[in-house]
């Protein structure tokens, strides 16, 4: 396993340019709450988790206070692990809340209990005589459709800004045998799926699903903005080009078509679908079917990841650093976290993804941010493969108070794209335009797996301005193409004191190009 394992890191190092979390944490350092190596290696049919405690495949974390986090974890549990604010791993203690759950995928404090998603409901878990351990598991919400295949997982609970709670439901990987007879019956355009597989359903305070988007593949991660609007990732797959972030709102849909078998059923609020474009590139797809919506933000494959997972806002007010206001997306594959920043252009949301933290124990599945500002990070990467030297547990990420150098937002202008800094840069070299390289491309939309990417141009960058503060930059060019990523790479840059960006990258998604 640690050959495969080192093998792998070479890979990722190949793939990204940059080694391994190199200087990262100066800025960020891992803090290890329980990260047991397994017995044997995560693909191995006879896979078994250490003997040594609890199997801490973190499937859901919640915070309760400066203390103690609640943990939901595969296997149908729900731990509260308290003294997790200390450097010493042994001074955590665990007290099991609830048990015999189906495969939780979230944890939400709700109504005085914690909620989460198992594969067939939404469930309250309350503690009614204050021993700590779940006495009473209630139904918030049930109806979507299970056939029993593997991939039906189900995510959540999130609230949105008007206290909304929202779950979202993965596509099944074609359906046989008797996990037919749970498809949706006549269903449209012949796709074989259960009911609302691969939607993002809103939940009535009565508990009625409200369907609400469509074309989800794996939605492994939900968040809410500064705004309270409410987003999802998705991973690459069939239909699916690369790994994305979505705003979810009624009447979307987003990229996979199998998702309409669920079009003519009461409640859907997306009608009328005859036919899905397969074949074009995004843009050309895009005006070709006017309910097909662009994602906010694209991660190219394994620049900025390769299976984004959960979506966490920073909400510290500058005690996690200066992103504050800010989303960072979990990465399962590469054991990493990338960031975003996003902003809303003539209706429609758009931004930049950037790498942000490597170096994890295992897989990414879940974050939540502690009250003093710091990162939970839940890890688990049981059935697929991932960097890190353990298969599963609980690690947190700490700021260290020193301001990386970094692109801390990209935005679009009439003109090109405005940079903001974290530190000055120094303005003979930022003034220069030959300082930076920016090329852009887009994706195929098509029923096959994954898209490279295509349509790929140099943009030629005319002009750079310094602020007179020389925290920002304006890079001026014509070039620019609605609904392509735009890929910058300013690593000739540098700040003030002759230091180089951390992550000289930056990958924008421009949906539309604004006015003014």
């Amino acid at each position: 396993m640690v050959v495969r394992q080192a093998y792998l890191a070479i890979c990722v190092a190949i793939w990204t340019g940059v080694s391994a979390s190199a200087g990262e944490d100066e800025y960020y350092r891992i803090v290890s709450i329980a990260t047991p190596a397994t017995a044997t290696d995560s693909r191995d049919p006879n896979w078994k988790p250490a003997d040594d405690g609890i199997a801490l495949e973190v499937s859901g974390i919640a915070v309760l206070d400066q203390q103690r986090v609640a943990v939901a974890i595969r296997k149908g549990e729900v731990w509260i692990l308290d003294h997790v604010d200390q450097e010493d791993p042994s001074k955590v203690t665990y007290h099991r809340f609830a048990t015999a759950l189906h495969e939780p995928l979230g944890l939400l404090r709700y109504q005085g209990g914690l909620a989460t998603a198992q594969r067939t409901e939404l469930t309250l878990l309350t503690d009614t005589d204050g021993d700590e351990v779940a006495d009473q598991y209630d139904t918030i919400a049930k109806g979507w459709g299970v056939s029993g295949h593997y991939h039906e997982y189900a995510y959540g609970p999130k609230l949105d800004g008007n206290g909304n709670l929202w779950v979202t439901l993965n596509i099944a990987m074609k359906l046989n045998g008797d996990e037919l007879k749970h498809a949706v019956p006549d269903a449209p355009l012949g796709y074989r799926q259960a009911a609302w597989r691969g939607w993002g359903l809103k939940i009535a305070d009565d508990g009625e699903l409200l369907p609400m988007c469509a074309g989800m593949r794996s939605p492994s991660g939900l968040g809410v903005n500064t705004s309270g609007d409410m987003f999802y990732t998705d991973q690459q797959g069939n239909w699916v080009a690369t790994n994305s972030l979505h705003h979810m709102r009624e009447g979307a849909f987003f990229h996979h078509a199998e998702s309409l078998a669920s079009m003519n059923l009461a409640g859907s609020p997306i009608r009328g679908i005859e036919n899905v474009p397969d074949g074009l590139p995004y843009p050309q797809a895009i005006a070709a079917m006017k309910e097909l919506k662009p994602p906010a933000v694209w991660f190219p494959y394994k620049k900025v990841g390769q299976s984004a997972t959960d979506i966490m806002l920073d909400q510290s007010g500058g005690r996690f650093g200066p992103f504050k206001g800010q989303f960072f997306v979990g990465e399962f594959t590469q054991a990493s976290i990338n960031r975003v920043f996003l902003e809303k252009v003539d209706g429609e949301y758009q931004g930049a993804c950037f790498p942000f933290r490597r170096g994890l124990a295992s897989a990414v599945l879940r974050m939540a941010q502690g009250v003093d500002g710091s990162m939970f990070v839940g890890l688990t990467n049981r059935g697929w493969s991932s960097l890190g030297t353990a298969a599963y547990g609980l690690q947190r990420l700490v700021w260290t108070g020193k301001t990386p150098f970094e692109i801390q937002e990209m935005r679009a202008t009439p003109d090109g794209f405005e940079l903001l800094f974290t530190r000055p840069v120094d303005v003979a070299i930022a003034n220069d335009p030959k300082t930076y390289a920016m090329q852009s491309y887009t994706y195929l939309y098509h029923s096959n797996y994954g898209s490279d990417e295509i349509q790929n141009q140099t943009v030629k960058i005319e002009q750079a301005s310094v602020s007179d503060d020389a925290r920002r930059v304006r890079l001026v060019t014509e070039q620019r193409r609605p609904l392509f990523v735009h890929e910058l790479d300013a690593s000739a840059l540098r700040d003030q004191s002759g230091e180089p960006l951390l992550h000289p990258n930056a990958y924008y998604t421009l949906n539309r190009i604004p006015k003014r």
